[in-house]
């Protein structure tokens, strides 16, 4: 029996999530979280094998500080990661964080249902878009974002100064010029609002 903790501040999508899974043979979701905070604690029981984790919560911890926080633990359960949000500025950190998988919240109930048997068995799954830029990510690796680059790119989108995202990021201005001018080359672009653009539609943030 493959056991489910559901952590998402939604109690409708809650409740869709555990409608699908239980329908399912050898799963059931014997736990569900309304905060990224209450997912780490009740995941620390040890009676969990599967965490589905939003990435956003409203308020406290995001759903990938919550992942890094389960996925640290001694016989953690996987954590399969299910958000609407799919640019790079969210899936790199998530994942980096020890998500095993990464879907969007559009993915078919046969596909939310593989991922959770994959991740349990310790295999990932992938929504085919966040594959692609990954993939596309190892081709380019000259036109790659790193992930600073990627969280300075995030605040220049919000409007932030080169000041005030120093400050953000606990940088000094002048590297975050530095940091921008390397974006600027990558993304063949002169500008603060082309670069917004350009990242934008390179799926590598969000507006």
């Amino acid at each position: 029996m493959v056991r489910v903790l559901v952590a998402d501040d939604h109690p409708i999508v809650r409740a869709g999530f555990r409608a699908v899974l239980e329908t399912e043979p050898g799963l059931e979701v014997v736990a569900e979280a309304a905060t990224a905070e209450e997912a780490v604690n009740r995941s620390a029981a040890g009676d969990i094998d599967v965490v589905l984790m939003d990435l956003r919560f409203r308020g406290g911890m995001t759903g990938a500080e919550a992942t890094a926080a389960i996925t640290t633990r001694a016989r953690a359960p996987r954590v399969v990661i299910v958000t609407t949000y799919g640019t790079d500025a969210d899936t790199l950190p998530a994942l980096d964080a020890g998500a095993t998988s990464y879907l969007l919240k559009d993915a078919s109930a046969d596909v939310l249902i593989e991922a959770v048997r994959t991740a349990a068995a310790g295999r990932p799954t992938l929504a085919p878009a966040i594959a692609d830029r990954l993939l596309r990510r190892v081709r380019n690796p000259a036109r790659v974002l790193t992930r600073r680059e990627i969280e300075v790119m995030a605040l220049v989108a919000e409007g932030l100064s080169n000041q005030a995202i120093g400050a953000r990021l606990h940088l000094t201005a002048g590297t975050v010029k530095s940091h921008l001018a390397r974006i600027y080359a990558k993304l063949d672009v002169d500008s603060r609002t082309a670069a917004i653009a350009a990242a934008t539609d390179l799926g590598l943030i969000s507006r």
